[in-house]
């Protein structure tokens, strides 16, 4: 019963790709983030139970917890979480890195049902008592897939497994992402209820057809005059930059800034009020370009960006799925140009292939045959399921894969980023 309610047989994992009740249209700026597929039912849940935040107690019980992987993430749902509240009983709060642990201590105390958390500052505070969990109802993990990879399934685990919280049959959980690798789904097993419900709106793990794909042949040595030329035909339009590491990304926003294309950057080796005034000058226009590494790949909705350039392919299908979806949202369409190196991406040419045929999108013929001569690519079927698209459990995934939680590999994402 989502969004209209939240069902209490079931443990949910799902990700909507637009979130519309009836009778109010796409493009409804109450609509233009995704997180209110899971804020509004949990809040107007709280809302007619008639909760009310008690400023009175030096611990803190919240009825519903919501964590993400980065502070941009979190800060926006948040940010998203009070705008529904407003004028209400319910009262949202936000702990992240990167900022005063006492200021938000205080804030924490003036009263809180709905906490915003990433992982490492929330399970501080639950260890420094400020956090109780006996009253928690739900659970919530936007980016579910990157939450339960090797980078934070320890501290996702530690924070079920804290005293005071409900099992997993007396709580409800819910995990969003756009992509669920066979690996991450079997891990969430443990964290939801026996008999879960997996619900997909539109093809989760594929790309959406209103952004317009295109992929450039070019060798490393190419990429920046070929930037360079695309964000001058851009000209003021947003555009999103992804590069691989923190070092490219400062690198190639110190170039741009050099050929006058007014430029920042944002990744995890910055400060977090760099940070937020580099998304601050993004949003306004005062800088149209951002150059990021993934940790703006996430979740992040940014108002009008109409470009993403993947100067950097990324090392697995499922970023450049989160990357190009940074455009063309909400019913707009967007463009994403991806720079493929042959010598560096040849990994990625038969998911890419797969990803574009899935959005009918063109497929340039130096990509298919890069992806037919692929390493493995016996009984290659380009417009066959496009993976993580469906539930395991349906598939017998779960019985013929064969691999332990140890299967899933750390990502290389969260290796290069500090998320929180």
């Amino acid at each position: 019963m989502c969004p209209g309610g939240i069902s209490k047989s079931s443990g949910i994992l799902l990700k909507p790709h637009t979130f519309s009740p009836p009778g109010l249209p796409s493009r409804s700026p109450l609509l233009s983030s995704p997180q209110a597929a899971f804020l509004l039912p949990i809040l107007q849940k709280l809302m007619a139970d008639g909760v009310a935040a008690s400023s009175f107690s030096e611990q803190q019980e919240p009825e519903a917890i919501i964590v993400a992987p980065t502070r941009e993430l979190i800060n926006q749902i948040f940010l998203e979480a009070r705008k529904f509240a407003h004028g209400t009983c319910v009262r949202p709060v936000v702990l992240y890195g990167g900022i005063s642990t006492g200021h938000q201590i205080r804030d924490l105390l003036r009263g809180c049902n709905v906490l915003c958390g990433t992982p490492g500052r929330l399970m501080d505070m639950i260890g420094r008592g400020k956090v109780g969990l006996t009253k928690l109802r739900y659970l919530v993990m936007d980016e579910a897939d990157r939450m339960l990879d090797m980078g934070f399934e320890p501290e996702m685990r530690r924070l079920v497994g804290s005293p005071g919280m409900p099992s997993k049959e007396e709580r409800q959980t819910l995990m969003f992402s756009a992509t669920y690798p066979e690996d991450i789904q079997r891990m969430a097993g443990d964290f939801l209820k026996k008999d879960y419900l997996f619900l997909a709106v539109g093809v989760v793990g594929g790309a959406c057809s209103d952004v317009e794909q295109k992929l450039v042949q070019v060798t490393k040595f190419s990429k920046r005059d070929q930037l360079l030329d695309i964000l001058k035909n851009t000209g003021t339009e947003r555009t999103m930059v992804f590069v691989e590491t923190k070092r490219q990304a400062d690198f190639i926003a110190a170039f741009l800034c050099q050929e006058n294309v007014a430029t920042t950057s944002i990744h995890g080796d910055r400060e977090q009020r760099e940070r937020e005034q580099a998304l601050g000058d993004f949003r306004s226009g005062k800088c149209p370009v951002l150059v990021a590494t993934s940790v703006a790949a996430r979740g992040l909705d940014i108002k009008d960006v109409q470009h993403v350039v993947n100067f950097d392919l990324p090392n697995n299908i499922d970023d450049y799925v989160h990357r190009i979806g940074r455009t063309g949202r909400c019913g707009n369409t967007g463009q994403a140009v991806s720079f493929y190196d042959p010598e560096q991406d040849n990994q990625l040419a038969r998911s890419l292939v797969k990803i574009l045929c899935s959005a009918q999108q063109e497929v340039p013929s130096w990509l298919e045959q890069s992806a037919l001569g692929a390493h493995g690519t016996s009984g290659f079927n380009p417009v066959g399921r496009v993976f993580a698209s469906t539930d395991s459990r349906k598939t017998g995934g779960f019985q013929s894969g064969g691999s332990d939680q140890s299967s899933a590999a750390p990502s290389a994402a969260a290796d290069e980023e500090e998320w929180e």
